[in-house]
């Protein structure tokens, strides 16, 4: 008897045939997350189709108004989806040609940065000013740490960090291309930059962990994610977020800030970091107010049970703002103690 021929899945979006299946287990996982029905064929729908043109205009270089200009002679159409809050983020909706939005002599220029919304959210959550003293610990390509600079007018001072030599290149090079002044790039472990700025007393009250992740958040530019992925790389990510994370938090000056995010929407990536910073460090976390639709932390998983608190957080996917995917944190830092200092104290 031959084989029944495999019959190929369209999307019905686009009336395309999918580029790659998801694996049983990745569905299951993420259909436990989702809400309903409608909302996992929402979501199903959409990772398997091309995401939004978004860029950054580079206001270090240029004003928004006079990019739009740029891009009006251009005859490209552009829309402002935050224009009163956050007129630099913008949506290009002319169909271009495949490479023009990299070629473009404005992007060669460093007037506009392309980044993914999603990517924005970490910084117009942290919000440095000029005043602020931010260390983006895991900061190449250099999308957060340009973000950064514009943000605090190239004032105060950014210390840029990676652990890769290849990717810290990336990241001076285009820090050098969006003129950025007030930041400096470092090679080191995280974890180590952590500890060895801790001896040194380095005063920093803004910190941004944008975690390496296993990336499911991003399947619509990189669809190849479905297929690389496997839910053993899980305890690894895990434990690396979590000393991370930690040595993130006793380097940060009490009353700090510091934002944890990561392009996932494996809660062990996630909330159980977070768990792990309220119930091991004195802090607080913060509401997160952004202009797009996000969804609360979630409270357990898989038996685990996570601080209320943890709704604070923020959950951005896919199909409910036409994004990638993201999780997001804000925490405030209110001492140096730990839970259970108090009782050494008394011992003592």
């Amino acid at each position: 008897m031959e084989p029944k021929p495999q019959v190929q899945q369209m999307n019905t979006s686009t009336n395309k045939p999918f580029k790659f299946q998801p694996k049983p287990e990745f569905e299951a996982r993420m259909n436990s997350l989702l809400k309903d029905d409608e909302d996992k064929k929402a979501y199903w729908e959409i990772i398997h189709t091309e995401p939004q043109n978004s860029i950054r205009c580079n206001t270090l270089k240029i004003s928004p108004k006079d990019l739009l200009k740029r891009f009006e002679k251009k005859g490209w159409k552009i829309s402002q989806p935050f224009e009163k809050e956050y007129p630099e983020v913008m949506i290009i909706e002319t169909q271009l040609k495949p490479g023009e939005l990299g070629r473009s002599k404005e992007h060669l220029l460093g007037y506009y940065y392309v980044q993914e919304i999603s990517s924005m959210l970490p910084i117009l959550v942290l919000n440095p000013t000029e005043q602020d003293s931010l260390v983006d610990l895991c900061a190449s390509p250099g999308s957060k740490t340009t973000q950064a600079a514009a943000k605090m007018n190239n004032a105060g001072n950014i210390l840029a960090n990676d652990n890769n030599l290849g990717r810290m290149v990336i990241l001076a090079a285009n820090m050098e291309k969006c003129g950025v002044s007030n930041a400096v790039v470092t090679k080191r472990d995280g974890v180590q930059l952590c500890r060895k700025l801790k001896k040194i007393d380095f005063q920093t009250n803004k910190i941004l962990v944008d975690a390496p992740c296993s990336g499911e958040g991003t399947i619509r530019s990189n669809p190849r994610t479905m297929l690389m992925w496997n839910e053993k790389m899980y305890p690894s990510f895990h434990n690396q977020q979590k000393i991370l994370a930690s040595s993130a938090l006793e380097l940060l000056q009490v009353d700090g800030e510091m934002v944890y995010s990561t392009c996932t929407h494996a809660p062990e990536e996630n909330e159980e970091i977070v768990a792990h910073l309220i119930e091991n460090y004195d802090n607080e976390l913060e509401e997160i107010k952004l202009p797009i639709k996000t969804r609360p932390g979630i409270e357990s998983w898989k038996g685990k049970k996570f601080p209320t608190e943890i709704k604070k957080c923020a959950r951005v996917y896919p199909q409910d703002n036409d994004t990638e995917g993201f999780f997001i944190c804000k925490i405030k830092k209110l001492s140096d103690k730990k839970p259970g200092d108090e009782n050494l104290e008394e011992e003592q």
